[in-house]
């Protein structure tokens, strides 16, 4: 079983507009409904691949119990989501059509009490020794301390599970301190952790911060990884034009199932490449296009690279 913690799980809503511009009235032509926040997405996609998965963090009020209604019908899912007083919250992503840009709105997320945040903890500590992989992924809501994901990847440490951290922010340097197996951060999380925009140097550095393995996202440049085991660049043959909402997410999907399913590194990364590009063309986040997927998966281009000159 593969466990994936959403800490500010979310209510996806996709809007799609012909042409968005400020100040303006706008006809939806489409409205799609999703559960969402970042560790779902990767559940939603590793389910998708075949995987079994566990889905932990927390959910309350009424998008909370649409969340678990929607999780409830996908298959080897496990909702494992902590209840809570507060409303879970909403996104929004609007879909220019005509511009192939997406504009995205993310509401805070619930205040957690401290009750709420230790009755997580002891939900955590009963899945771990289940898990052959943990993904910590997205925001903190508020009322959860900065240095959660820190304190969770030594718990999934100490059981001896497979760590992925995605997050951002001083959670992701806190994180980082911890030792996790992964992070996969964008291009903008890695500089704001390293200072550095160059991004080989950045990556390497982040390792020497103490994540294992780093794989950095360049959005339509594809990814960029530095692991015990080499460095390599996978892009995909071409840019992909449609909704880059939960690619990333994908990517971290492909990673993990990867890595249970023991790929060697460039068989991996050209498996999250694939599926990320598939997430763009897909309707709404934590889905892929199939088609597209299978289609790609063999024109990843995966290369060594050598130094960070």
């Amino acid at each position: 079983m593969i466990l994936t913690v959403t800490l500010n799980t979310a209510l996806d809503l996709t809007y799609r507009v012909r042409s968005l511009r400020p100040h303006a009235s706008h006809r939806v032509s489409e409205v799609i409904e999703r559960p969402g926040g970042k560790g779902v997405n990767v559940a939603r996609v590793l389910a998708a691949l075949g995987h079994e998965v566990t889905v932990t963090g927390f959910a309350g009020g009424g998008t909370g119990r649409a969340i678990r209604d929607r999780l409830a019908d996908v298959p080897r899912l496990t909702d494992a989501l902590v209840p809570v007083a507060g409303a879970t919250r909403r996104t929004i992503a609007i879909v220019d059509e005509l511009a192939g840009d997406t504009t995205q709105l993310n509401e805070p997320g619930p205040h957690i009490a401290p009750t709420e945040w230790g009755t997580f903890l002891d939900r955590y500590e009963e899945l771990l020794p289940s898990a052959s992989a943990v993904a910590l992924c997205g925001s903190l809501p508020p009322g959860v301390p900065v240095g959660a994901y820190a304190n969770l990847v030594r718990s999934a440490r100490a059981h001896g599970v497979f760590v992925v951290l995605d997050t951002s922010g001083e959670p992701l340097r806190r994180g980082v301190a911890a030792r996790p197996g992964l992070i996969k951060p964008n291009a903008d999380e890695l500089a704001e952790l390293t200072g550095s925009h160059e991004p080989l140097r950045a990556t390497q550095d982040a390792r020497r911060r103490g994540a294992q393995a780093v794989v950095a996202s360049l959005g339509a440049q594809g990814l960029l990884a530095v692991t015990p085991e080499g460095r390599w660049r996978a892009t995909p043959p071409a840019r992909i034009p449609g909704n880059p909402t939960g690619a990333g997410d994908s990517a971290v999907a492909g990673l993990l199932s990867g890595l249970v399913e023991q790929l060697p590194w460039p068989d991996r990364l050209s498996r999250a490449v694939a599926l990320s590009a598939a997430t763009v063309r897909a309707p709404a986040a934590g889905e892929f296009d199939p088609a597209v997927y299978e289609e790609l998966r063999g024109r990843v281009t995966v290369t060594g690279v050598v130094s960070a000159a």
